[in-house]
């Protein structure tokens, strides 16, 4: 009698990196969640449809885990962009965002205490949390201070929730990565619409200027230090790579497990990111200005940039990967293959394509 495949749950299953990874989980039973369906639900067991920012998601997640005999769990359902998800409301954000992954952990908690098999909890949390401006290439201990953004601010709650209940999971592993922004030919986030310049606001001003295919320019202070700030990236394939390594790998220790991700080699300056991007850089006298220009986009509905974003567009936040690079040993350059400056070309080259990620980063130690 052969055996079934482990069974994973994937909250947020719909997203852009859930949609990377359903396609190299082959090897799993794969339970997905999220508020509506996967567009392409293939490599999908069981699909169900939950929403995190309700108490009742609970013991549903507790229903699944148990009836799946659930051996891991990968959390990645989260608000992001409120216009592009609909969830505008502050609140109900950190409903689905905060209080969401603290019901994911009381799930998995209740079921480990009543003989459940869960060994490891997944959690991408996000470079963010550090806050938009740090020393050169921080440390995993580096204090959170996370700014203005509510999403960057959810991220630093999460991560604080996370520290806090990793202990309470019983014999579970539990990995807190903290990857900086994610690129790639498929993705679309605040600093990555911004160097495109998509008019990715919801007016009628941005749906005309779509259809002219017109480029909103990239506002930046004037003064060399903002063209001279370093920034990272991160493939959304390296990711999934990370993850499906992370599931697959044998004789993980309870325990929380912190670690810093970005793609490999040195980080990029503002200024060449713009050129790679092909951003057009409109020059303000100061910070205060391009914040209003900002303010007066959104509000008129051009741009999707929201004005709390702005501290992060024109930061620098770095981090130091030596402890993942450690971690994975051997196997690093099988799993992290970009380096920053390859992560961001290949974010403007080429169309998105859902199968690129190559899942030979599953055969681990």
């Amino acid at each position: 009698m052969t055996s079934s495949p482990p069974a994973v749950l994937i909250t947020g299953v719909a997203g852009n990196l859930g949609v990377r990874l359903l396609p190299v989980l082959s090897s799993y039973t794969v339970i997905g969640v999220d508020m509506v369906p996967p567009a392409d639900p293939n490599g999908l067991a069981h699909f169900e449809k939950l929403d995190l920012g309700t108490e009742a998601s609970c013991p549903q997640l507790v229903r699944l885990l148990r009836e799946f005999d659930v051996r891991a769990v990968v959390h990645m359902a989260f608000v992001i962009d409120p216009l592009r998800t609909g969830v505008t409301d502050t609140k109900r954000m950190w409903q689905i965002n905060v209080a969401g992954t603290a019901r994911v952990m009381e799930a998995i908690a209740e079921v480990n205490r009543q003989g459940g098999r869960i060994d490891r909890f997944i959690f991408p949390g996000s470079v963010s949390a550090y806050g938009p401006e740090t020393p050169p290439l921080v440390l995993e201990s580096q204090p959170l201070a996370a700014k203005s953004l509510p999403y960057a601010l959810h991220k630093q709650e999460c991560d604080e929730v996370v520290q806090f209940r990793a202990s309470k999971l019983g014999d579970c592993a539990t990995f807190l990565l903290r990857p900086h922004i994610f690129v790639g030919a498929s993705v679309e986030n605040y600093l990555v619409g911004a160097l495109r310049g998509t008019p990715t606001g919801k007016g009628n001003l941005a749906r005309r200027a779509r259809e002219k295919n017109r480029r909103l320019p990239l506002l930046m202070p004037r003064g060399q230090k903002y063209l001279d700030k370093k920034i990272q990236f991160l493939h959304v394939d390296d990711i999934a790579r990370l993850i499906i390594y992370l599931l697959g790998k044998k004789d993980v220790e309870a325990g929380a497990k912190v670690f810093n991700v970005a793609a490999d080699g040195d980080a990029l300056t503002m200024q060449q990111c713009a050129n790679i991007a092909g951003a057009k850089l409109l020059r303000l006298p100061t910070r205060w200005l391009c914040r209003r220009i900002l303010t007066l986009m959104w509000d008129i509905g051009l741009s999707g940039v929201p004005p709390s974003a702005f501290p992060y567009v024109v930061g620098s936040y770095t981090m130091d990967t030596t402890r993942l690079k450690n971690y994975l040993g051997a196997d690093y350059k099988r799993v992290i293959r970009y380096t920053v400056e390859e992560a961001l070309a290949d974010t403007f080259r080429a169309p998105a394509s859902t199968t690129a990620v190559t899942a030979d980063a599953a055969s681990t130690s």
